[in-house]
């Protein structure tokens, strides 16, 4: 599964805005530099082609693999809720997920509780999840993926007293926890960030390879966070709370990394494509 997770990382990160095709020994290459052997990445990528993610196509002696519908829309599900913007302006609404699901159908209420979580709802009750966002769209869009629409109601309300809004928060989600989890972040990552900002453009171009990888690492050490942080309203945050050094830390890092390590990305890629363009001529 570590090896799906980072596959699924290089894709949404770099393949996709690339096109989304990338040769196999290309990707064996990357996947290489990030400790990932050729036996564990060919039997990774065999299990997410049967799960309907990536396609594998054969030109001559060499293939490629492809991101399919299905996973280039995982992707950008993703991509959408880890990019989200901070939420300044809320209107004081809550917005609850009530169902009823019997036994016989547990799969499809862990399911459901796994997209929940995702989409930042917490559980309020044992079959009462609640959010400050409207995922409306969101909602009806996975209950009718999963069939059980006739099972969900969702609602939406303003608590009824000044106090109940954190009150509800408090018993949602384990914010000191994540403000934790956050700040051990920042202390990771921060000194690395510093030390790469000292360094001139020509001396990243230098090291794109690292470059390449140290980006990569800090995204897959950012990505849990989405499915962990509901990504409350600011008057419902905790002062000082530490998910905004996270983030801007987050973006700054990527930022400055980007030109060397998409510039590497780029020459491994086209690398590969030339190497069989030549065998085909």
């Amino acid at each position: 599964m570590r090896a799906q997770f980072l596959i699924l990382t290089l894709f949404g990160d770099y393949i996709l805005p690339r096109g989304g095709t990338i040769w196999t020994t290309s990707l064996l290459a990357l996947l290489d530099l990030l400790g990932v052997g050729e036996r564990a990445a060919r039997s990774a990528l065999s299990r997410m082609s049967a799960r309907g993610w990536l396609a594998a196509h054969k030109q001559g002696r060499r293939s490629q693999y492809t991101l399919t519908s299905q996973g280039r829309a995982l992707l950008e599900h993703g991509e959408r809720r880890l990019f989200e913007p901070p939420f300044a302006d809320w209107d004081g609404l809550w917005h609850l997920v009530v169902y009823s699901l019997p036994e016989s159908k547990r799969d499809l209420r862990h399911a459901l509780r796994s997209q929940l979580t995702w989409l930042g709802f917490g559980p309020l009750a044992p079959a009462t999840w609640l959010s400050p966002h409207d995922r409306r769209a969101e909602l009806e869009y996975i209950c009718n993926e999963l069939g059980i629409r006739a099972h969900v109601e969702i609602f939406s309300g303003m608590a009824l007293h000044s106090s109940s809004d954190r009150a509800l928060v408090e018993r949602c989600w384990d914010l000191p926890a994540l403000d934790a989890e956050y700040r051990k972040f920042v202390e990771r990552y921060r000194p690395e960030y510093e030390a790469c900002r000292a360094l001139s453009a020509e001396q990243l171009q230098r090291t794109a390879d690292t470059c390449f990888t140290r980006r990569f690492w800090l995204t897959h050490a950012y990505l849990p966070f989405p499915r962990k942080d509901p990504s409350l309203p600011i008057a419902l945050l905790p002062p000082g709370w530490a998910g905004f050094a996270a983030r801007q830390l987050f973006d700054n890092c990527r930022r400055l990394l980007e030109p060397p390590a998409g510039q590497f990305v780029d020459e491994v890629m086209r690398g590969e494509a030339m190497a069989s363009a030549g065998a085909v001529l």
